[in-house]
């Protein structure tokens, strides 16, 4: 019996198990994709269109690949549920811990996020101040300005925005420092009254905070913007100088912008190993400085020192040790029949 194999059918199986190994063989760095799409909230377009292009630039220079950072760009809640909905993107740099923690509850992202980068994965920072026209014609010096009659306020609306939330709890902080001194029983009670109070003279609450920076400059309706620091400063010192100015109150909030790797469409897209070397990127001096320029706070030791003068010097309260972190800050406050949403009946 002839048990030698032709040449032809030898080639044919050679053929068969080589097709074979690379099925089975890991994507080749040559396979993986050249682009990743970063979801982002809409006061940071600059911030995140200016560090999209530099770590375009960098990754070229030490891996001789050209790749391409997409950016989408909206409220920082919306952008979220946007991802859950289907969005594609392939890392998430959000103004509020709450909005990565929706999509980990959604399967999106591992519980693990804090732990993967530095700074409990905010590479930026930033607090809530006020913008008032040439001259502050209404005298606002701190929060205490901002229930007096006749005093219109713009706030983005704290159900859609990150920056809504902040600027509700930092003006909830204030309240609780000022009465401090009366029975804690009501404390509580006394600082829910002033915000309650502060939103009666809100006349517009945009969706996001650039919506209201636009409805205030633009449309020049109101009195006083409450809105991110470096959404302030970027108007004041780059966009129209003379024309506004920033006003920061005896106390705010810090307002850590967290980032997160949204790891079942990086794992489906087999885009982990770009969108990671972006996330780490965004604690290079590169990329802080490019925060700094934008009027963020940065995280870099060396950065901090360089910019040291440009920020205001207040007290920030802290979400954990105010507010005994996001997720209790957002049952009590923001969830359905919350306080705002108690508050908001109120208004009507």
């Amino acid at each position: 019996m002839n048990t030698m194999v032709s040449f032809p059918k030898m080639r044919r199986l050679g053929i068969a198990l080589l097709a074979f190994a690379f099925a089975i063989l890991p994507a080749r760095a040559a396979d993986e994709p050249k682009d990743i799409l970063n979801a982002s909230f809409d006061v940071a377009r600059e911030l995140y269109t200016d560090i999209g292009a530099a770590f375009m630039k960098s990754y070229k220079e030490k891996n001789g690949v050209e790749i391409i950072v997409n950016k989408s760009f909206g409220g920082s809640s919306k952008q979220a549920k946007s991802i859950v909905d289907g969005v594609a993107a392939d890392i998430a740099t959000m103004n509020q811990e709450t909005d990565i923690t929706f999509l980990v509850d959604n399967g999106l992202v591992n519980k693990d996020w804090r732990t993967r980068l530095p700074d409990n994965a905010a590479p930026f920072s930033s607090t809530i101040v006020f913008l008032v026209r040439k001259g502050n014609p209404k005298g606002i010096k701190d929060w205490a300005d901002l229930i007096k009659p006749k005093v219109e306020l713009i706030v983005p609306n704290p159900k859609t925005s990150g920056n809504g939330r902040y600027t509700y709890l930092a003006a909830y902080a204030y309240a609780l420092k000022a009465n401090k001194d009366v029975d804690p029983k009501e404390t509580d009670a006394k600082a829910k009254e002033f915000v309650s109070a502060l939103f009666k003279n809100v006349v517009v609450m945009d969706t996001g905070g650039r919506a209201a920076t636009t409805t205030f400059t633009n449309r020049t309706v109101g009195d006083v913007l409450l809105s991110f620091e470096n959404e302030l400063l970027f108007i004041t010192k780059t966009q129209s100088p003379g024309e506004y100015e920033v006003v920061y109150p005896s106390i705010s909030i810090q307002a850590e912008l967290p980032v997160a790797v949204v790891d079942k469409i990086v794992d489906g897209r087999g885009s982990r190993k770009l969108a990671t070397a972006y996330a780490d990127y965004l604690w290079s001096e590169d990329a802080q400085r490019i925060g700094v320029k934008y009027f963020y706070r940065p995280r870099n030791a060396k950065v901090i020192e360089e910019s040291k003068d440009l920020f205001g010097n207040i007290p920030l309260a802290k979400i954990d040790d105010v507010f005994g972190g996001w997720t209790k800050a957002f049952k009590t406050h923001f969830d359905k029949g919350g306080y705002f949403d108690q508050i908001f009946i109120e208004k009507k």
